[in-house]
């Protein structure tokens, strides 16, 4: 997120967000950021906006066990879904990405194992579902109170994510390094403390499974002729 929240940039950038992809096992970095970037311009545009789920998720995945089972397979909607509804080219750093991701994944095959390289595709899996972290892509932009489409979250667990809870601060400043927002929010805060947000990410998980007003379908969504 920290290196794909920015316009274009270096072959530094690039590498670091190369870099930052190869623990997750499967290539990633080059084709989130193509897609990140719109979600930040276009927010809420459905036609465009990739975070947004599509209707057909909105519709089913309504019941509380499903809510669940969706948030199970979250990792696997977030990567399909923007190649299915919205395809786009690839890039030389796409290809870049797959090169340099697979040889990796075949040098810890070699060394260490096929345990090992399964250790880290399905821990990032588990990562992105129904875990504690992976909280922050629910508490993000769903509609937790009505009107409001971003939150941000000021719990300890920013300690460890590079505070990617500071949401509401990311989207106004995107190019901001993660350190520095909650300088953001320290010198504006007339701007943030008064927003809704969370608290706990473990909380907002067990909020949208059981609340049946939260779901893939309560974000806000505007008409392409407004964005």
């Amino acid at each position: 997120m920290e290196v794909d929240s920015r316009g274009p940039s270096g072959e530094g950038h690039r590498c670091a967000g190369l870099w930052a992809n190869l623990p997750i096992g499967v290539p990633s970095a080059v084709t989130f950021k193509k897609y990140h970037l719109e979600h930040h311009k276009y927010q809420g545009d459905p036609d465009i906006d990739m975070d947004l789920p599509s209707r057909l998720e909105g519709r089913f995945f309504s019941s509380a066990g499903l809510k669940l089972l969706w948030l199970s397979l979250q990792p696997f909607f977030y990567s399909f879904r923007p190649l299915l509804l919205r395809p786009k080219p690839v890039t030389m750093w796409e290809g870049v990405n797959w090169v340099t991701q697979i040889g990796f994944d075949a040098a810890i095959l070699h060394f260490f194992g096929a345990k090992s390289l399964l250790y880290l595709i399905i821990g990032s899996l588990l990562a992105m579902g129904v875990h504690p972290v992976a909280g922050h892509f629910i508490s993000e932009h769903y509609m937790f109170k009505k009107g409001f489409e971003t939150y941000s979250y000021y719990g300890p667990l920013n300690w460890i994510t590079f505070n990617v809870g500071y949401h509401n601060e990311h989207h106004d400043f995107p190019n901001v390094p993660g350190f520095r927002l909650p300088q953001v929010r320290k010198l504006a805060p007339e701007f943030y403390d008064d927003l809704p947000h969370h608290d706990s990410w473990t909380k907002v998980l067990w909020d949208f499974v059981t609340d049946p007003a939260i779901g893939p379908y309560a974000r806000v969504k505007r008409s392409p002729k407004t964005t």
